[in-house]
């Protein structure tokens, strides 16, 4: 069984994720998509890759055109994927494509539409969001298949904002770090403290969480560092190494490979799980990838307890949870002893692997939804 995985972002590392989860679980794939930055390798854990073209952070407008011109003309890449038995379609410009390959194909394949964003144009009150909302339900009919990383995009926007009557069967399948190799996750020596080293890793987004450690750091050189590594927003950041180097107590270490966790993780006390790029919004449901990394390499994540994040935290008895993180942030630093840190690096030591690592049991339960909607 073959599944054509239909992505916005070829270089995404979630997409290499995504397909060596399809492929461990014994599903053949063929990844097809948009790209940013640099151009894509022709193949991405172990698929054939088909760039459509380049796109643009914070540039609707120009992303919309680019999936117009596949929508109207599907049948090029049609020819281009091969035989496929499921489409998987990640994002809605995506699942647009993919009722357009749907329909050039006769109408029969079926369509698994995966959110693992929900974007602020869709939340929109205006007429703009009235109208993305209804084309997103329209695509929806010809869907068979919800795959979300977070149960709060499922009852916070998909329950909530009217598509009852469009709903689908959900697969919840978390961001989780996909490790078949226990190796992978040996054990470290805790780092001393303080300083109390914070590490924000990933996609570097939100201007307010910059703000709030930039400050303290500024202010606590002797309480603090602070590790940024990732790939900055374009669209939030004009040249986010500039800014760091002027904070002493800062370091921007750039796009990291996945070979990295470990050592980026393991070089920190504390994990920013904090996001406002999106408040109210997907900020407040999504359960991020540093999450899982963080807690894979036992590294104490720092949230706020009114998201998701902080509820899935709470549940397992992890973390530090934090109201307002402006205000709370450098009295906790303050009055936290290196013991007490040991005991929070110890629970995430204790909580349970599968909390943030998926096996191939999880990719073969991905791959069996996949395979009966195709059945």
């Amino acid at each position: 069984m073959r599944v054509a995985y239909l992505v916005h972002d070829l270089n995404d590392p979630a997409v290499a994720r995504r397909l060596r989860m399809l492929r461990i679980g014994g599903m053949d794939a063929v990844v097809a998509g948009f790209w940013r930055g640099a151009p894509p390798p022709s193949e991405i854990a172990g698929a054939p890759a088909i760039a459509l073209g380049q796109t643009f952070d914070a540039r609707f407008a120009h992303r919309s055109l680019a999936t117009l011109r596949q929508v109207l003309a599907p049948q090029a890449l049609a020819r281009r994927l091969g035989p496929v038995h499921v489409l998987m379609a990640r994002n809605l410009e995506m699942l647009a494509v993919a009722r357009a390959l749907r329909r050039a194909r006769g109408g029969n394949l079926p369509i698994a539409y995966e959110v693992l964003d929900i974007h602020r144009l869709l939340l929109s009150p205006g007429r703009a969001g009235r109208i993305l909302r209804a084309v997103e339900r329209g695509l929806m009919r010809e869907a068979d298949l919800l795959v979300t990383s977070s149960p709060a995009f499922q009852r916070e926007y998909f329950e909530a904002r009217q598509f009852s009557k469009h709903a689908l069967p959900v697969a919840l399948v978390e961001n989780k770090l996909l490790f078949l190799n226990a190796a992978e996750q040996a054990e470290s020596d805790p780092l001393d403290g303080p300083p109390w080293r914070i590490g924000w890793f990933g996609m570097i987004r939100c201007r307010r969480s910059f703000d709030i450690l930039s400050r303290l750091a500024r202010k606590r050189p002797d309480l603090v560092r602070i590790e940024i590594h990732g790939r900055p927003a374009a669209g939030v950041f004009g040249d986010l190494a500039r800014e760091v180097a002027q904070v002493p107590a800062m370091t921007f270490g750039g796009a990291y490979a996945p070979a990295d966790l470990g050592r980026l993780y393991r070089n920190v006390h504390f994990v920013w799980a904090i996001d406002y790029f999106e408040e109210g919004g997907n900020s407040e449901w999504l359960l991020p990838n540093r999450l899982y990394e963080g807690g894979s390499f036992n590294a104490v994540p720092l949230a706020l307890r009114r998201t998701e994040t902080g509820r899935w935290l709470d549940r397992l008895g992890l973390g530090v949870l934090m109201d307002d993180p402006a205000r709370e942030l450098e009295s906790f630093l303050e009055t936290v002893s290196p013991h007490a840190y040991l005991r929070m690096r110890d629970a995430a030591r204790r909580a349970p692997r599968s909390a943030f690592v998926a096996d191939r049991s999880d990719c073969e339960r991905l791959v069996s939804i996949l395979a009966d909607r195709a059945a």
